[in-house]
């Protein structure tokens, strides 16, 4: 049994996959495909997430195995441009690194690919043992929402990731994405890759960006200015101009600042 995964767009031209960000699903990712309809369209849930739930355990490389099925399968000419936030900006880095020839374009933002420091690690440790006890509540849900700048008209859909979380798969998840490191093979792409990051991230995701950017010969590194992890939900109309711009050599927008 595969990923999960919806299909829009057929008919057009090129492909785009969109790769969510952890303990989320493939709904964040929904004005971005009424703002990108002219494109083929797919977006899968991701392993122990969504409509993927029961796919486990999660790890970065079988997701990017998942995910590269998906495209050898479904996009147009076997090929795709990827997009990803956070969790699912790392499996499409780890997708560049395993089978770059399905790759067209690639458009990531808050790749965490540096070690944790050890107060932060520590203060998230007792956060998701806390967010555990507390995940299923109304309150705390709109209260995290707010923490991470997610419109609150996405809350029936947050609800429904939270409730179905376990803490094994919390686990999984989490050890995956704080135990990223750049993945062999990577820095030998030449693949246009745009590394992007909020102004307001913490200090390990702008170091992941820098180093990310001087692995790759082919990539450019920016941060969005007044906005923070979650920016792509917070304006997804600028998120969205930025994917087309990329993906098609364009001038990139202003707001963006060059790292």
């Amino acid at each position: 049994m595969g990923l999960y995964f919806r299909e829009i767009g057929q008919n057009n031209n090129e492909t785009i996959i969109f790769l969510h960000a952890g303990m989320s699903s493939g709904w964040m990712w929904d004005k971005h495909l009424e703002l990108l309809k002219d494109y083929h369209c797919l977006v899968p849930d991701l392993p122990e997430h969504g409509k993927s739930i029961e796919i486990k355990p999660f790890t970065m490389e079988s997701a990017a195995n998942e995910v590269i099925d998906i495209i050898r399968e479904r996009a147009h000419g076997k090929k795709a441009h990827i997009v990803g936030l956070s969790l699912g900006a790392q499996v499409a880095v780890q997708i560049l690194s395993m089978a770059p020839e399905v790759v067209d374009h690639a458009v990531i933002t808050g790749t965490l690919v540096h070690e944790v420091g050890s107060s932060l690690s520590l203060f998230i440790n007792i956060f998701y043992k806390i967010y555990m006890r507390l995940k299923d509540i109304d309150f705390f849900i709109k209260m995290g929402m707010k923490a991470q700048s997610i419109p609150l008209e996405y809350f029936e859909d947050v609800k429904k990731d939270t409730k179905s979380l376990t803490w094994s798969s919390l686990n999984n998840i989490t050890r995956e994405n704080r135990e990223f490191r750049i993945p062999e093979n990577l820095c030998r792409s030449k693949k246009r890759l745009l590394v992007l990051m909020g102004e307001k991230e913490v200090k390990v995701v702008y170091e992941s960006a820098l180093d990310l950017n001087k692995c790759l010969s082919n990539s450019k590194a920016y941060k969005v200015t007044n906005l923070g992890h979650t920016w792509p939900l917070e304006s997804p109309e600028l998120f969205s101009s930025v994917v087309m711009a990329w993906i098609n050599d364009n001038q990139l927008p202003d707001t963006l600042v060059e790292l």
